[in-house]
């Protein structure tokens, strides 16, 4: 983590519109303090999978009852975490879910499937975010294998798209894991589902129904976040 503001002060340009004048995404201040300006906001796609199951049971969190200290124990039977599920890929910006791309059974997430979701994203980035790709998306997913792979790198380069480095075992600094996965996992607690399409169904229903103030405070506590690895590991 020594390296962390050495790799973020690498972060760098970005053409405006057009294309004569380039301003900085993010960077680290003369005293030490974080900088980002709003362009790295407006164009920050953030992204990462996790697994949904048929059947969830609910946290001990989620379960606990208020009871009288005189009322009688309560039995409560072990629920297990199904087997069947689904690998889900969540794309998402400081608007809302972008892309929903569910991994088809038999199918596992290499480079190649990888960059086939991004085409995807590519696509959905054109229908529900006019002017995004004009302007340069900029990714942000972990470094996983498939995200790191030259096969991925390649895609990324052919379209412009601008990677922020991502410490690796970082999930604190990741908004999915830190702000949207969580809730998604609550709410399926106690959910049982027959089919994976019925599944799948909840996911997208969930995702659609959060209001958009959700994902912009998911995306905009970056930056205090950022600002607080850098305190604790200032060189």
């Amino acid at each position: 983590m020594a390296t962390l503001i050495k790799e973020w002060s690498k972060l760098e340009r970005c053409q405006q519109d057009n294309g004569d004048e380039d301003t900085t995404h993010i960077g680290v201040g003369p005293g030490g303090d974080f900088q980002a300006n709003n362009n790295l906001f407006d164009n920050l796609i953030t992204g990462d999978e996790t697994w949904a199951h048929l059947n969830t049971p609910k946290t001990k969190r989620d379960s606990m009852t208020w009871k009288h200290p005189s009322s009688p124990v309560t039995k409560k039977f072990k629920v297990q975490r199904s087997a069947a599920k689904v690998m889900a890929t969540v794309f998402w910006n400081a608007k809302g879910v972008i892309l929903l791309d569910i991994l088809p059974q038999g199918q596992c997430i290499n480079a190649a499937r990888y960059c086939s979701t991004l085409d995807r994203l590519k696509e959905a980035i054109h229908r529900k975010r006019p002017g995004l790709l004009r302007r340069g998306v900029v990714l942000q997913h972990d470094n996983a294998t498939p995200h790191s792979a030259n096969l991925t790198q390649q895609w990324l380069q052919r379209y412009g798209w601008e990677i922020l480095p991502h410490p690796a075992h970082s999930p604190d600094l990741a908004p999915s894991d830190f702000h949207l996965f969580g809730p998604l996992k609550r709410h399926l607690g106690g959910m049982a589902f027959e089919t994976e399409d019925d599944l799948i169904s909840e996911l997208r229903n969930w995702f659609d129904n959060l209001d958009v103030d959700f994902f912009r405070v998911g995306i905009n506590s970056l930056l205090s976040r950022w600002q607080k690895c850098i305190d604790l590991h200032r060189e």
